[in-house]
């Protein structure tokens, strides 16, 4: 066993990208919301599948955080059937560790099926439950990273509270998938008094805080209330917003190239590669530029990892970014 300087935590999960093509949206609901519809009872064509093994949030993140230097690793489980050897062999291709992967013996490995249209994505999601196991013994990494994970792990997420108080020098990055924040504040309050860095969107964040608040300043500060040293809420094309105590920071987002191909991923690339900066031992200033760069590299292709970039490219991006393409203080 060996210490990493990331480990990223939460399910892993293989998807299957279904491209379709004889579909609309409609919003003829109460509460207005787009609405995916398809003929019912019929056989509808696809255009296209594309399978990508071993990604989910914090997946996701551990590629991330490799491709721009950091000797980073998974704690992660799944079963023991095909799709499970496929995500192993995906992450050591990666250069992620599998180290701390955990096999479960008669379960199944999640996927998820991902229904694209246009440029947004609808997914089916179904997380196996697994016996989730205590992770004293491993080694503790720089940076821990916590997401996305299925909804019988309240008792691990208190596992996970007790490693960090007893390795108070792990920095918590702690980006909350939907079930972290079904279970609300309160029964997570000691990770998010943990928690270093905290990642949410504009609408995650009223969800979380219970408000329909629409002042960012105002989210910003009651997210910090919660515990994180630094929260930072993204909030689509009006870029991203941190508050570290002290100063509140805007960052703009970095212009696309070319229409987006698909959005799956571009939250975790953002979050994952702020945190990976602050890593290498960047300001938070200088961490919050770099984000913005691999989503805007990572919707240019499908699925969340084809477009992660390495350390040399996105600096080559940032070098030749607009003048506007900065942080300022709000």
């Amino acid at each position: 066993m060996k210490n990493l300087d990331f480990l990223a935590v939460g399910d892993i999960v293989t998807d299957a990208f279904i491209e379709l093509e004889d579909a609309w949206i409609e919003t003829d609901n109460p509460e207005k919301s787009k609405e995916l519809c398809m003929r019912f009872g019929d056989k509808i064509p696809y255009k296209d599948v594309v399978l990508v093994p071993a990604v989910g949030n914090s997946p996701n993140a551990g590629v991330s955080a490799h491709r721009l230097g950091l000797n980073s690793g998974l704690l992660t489980d799944l079963g023991d059937d095909s799709y499970g050897k496929e995500m192993i062999e995906a992450l050591k291709k990666e250069g992620v560790s599998s180290e701390y992967v955990r096999i479960h013996k008669g379960k199944k490995s999640n996927y998820h099926f991902v229904l694209r249209f246009k440029a947004e994505r609808t997914i089916l999601v179904k997380h196996t439950e697994y016996d989730y196991a205590d992770i004293q013994e491993i080694p503790s990494p720089k940076w821990l990273y916590l997401s996305s994970l299925a909804s019988n792990s309240l008792s691990y997420h208190e596992m996970l509270a007790n490693y960090l108080e007893k390795n108070p020098e792990i920095r918590l990055a702690f980006q909350p998938g939907t079930f972290q924040m079904k279970l609300g504040h309160d029964k997570l309050s000691r990770l998010y008094k943990l928690s270093h860095l905290f990642f949410c969107n504009k609408e995650e964040a009223n969800r979380i805080l219970g408000t329909k608040e629409n002042d960012i300043k105002v989210l910003l500060k009651k997210m910090r209330e919660l515990g994180p040293k630094i929260a930072i809420i993204t909030d689509g094309p009006n870029g991203a917003y941190a508050y570290d105590g002290e100063d509140m920071w805007q960052m703009p987002m970095y212009p696309d190239p070319s229409p987006p191909v698909d959005r799956t991923g571009a939250g975790d690339s953002f979050s994952s590669t702020v945190t990976s900066a602050l890593a290498l031992g960047k300001t938070l200033p200088e961490a919050l530029s770099w984000g913005p760069i691999n989503s805007m590299s990572v919707v240019q292709y499908i699925g969340a990892q084809a477009g992660l970039l390495t350390q040399e490219k996105l600096l080559e991006y940032l070098k030749n970014a607009p003048t506007d393409y900065r942080p300022t203080k709000m």
